[in-house]
């Protein structure tokens, strides 16, 4: 004597199904929030913790030993040529006043008061 299972009994059984995946949907999400958070925070601390960008660059040759601009700190050609230092106003100055040409787009010698 097989006895099939009710409708209600079918109906109750689906519910419990979907209970179950719904709940282990949200632990999966809930991890995920939980990772992003982290990286989120972690990626904060990071900014806080970053030096400021020097206010001036000085730009070298391909050998190293010769200099070829000088730069202000945000200037995106610096960024562009990877082959720029961080310098002080003082050495900044003295590159100038030694005939370094300044960057044309970012204008040092103007920033730092030198008149052409």
């Amino acid at each position: 004597m097989n006895e099939d299972p009710s409708r209600l009994q079918l109906l109750r059984f689906a519910r419990r199904v979907v209970v179950q995946q719904a709940t282990a949907a949200l632990a999966q999400i809930d991890g995920w929030i939980a990772a992003e958070e982290r990286r989120e925070t972690e990626r904060h601390r990071g900014e806080e913790m970053r030096p400021p960008p020097p206010e001036w660059l000085i730009q070298h040759g391909l050998n190293r030993t010769n200099i070829d601009a000088v730069h202000t700190g945000a200037c995106w050609a610096a960024a562009k040529s990877g082959r720029c230092r961080p310098a002080t106003r003082q050495q900044s100055l003295e590159a100038l006043r030694q005939q370094v040409p300044a960057c044309v787009h970012c204008r040092p010698d103007t920033a730092l008061g030198i008149l052409d």
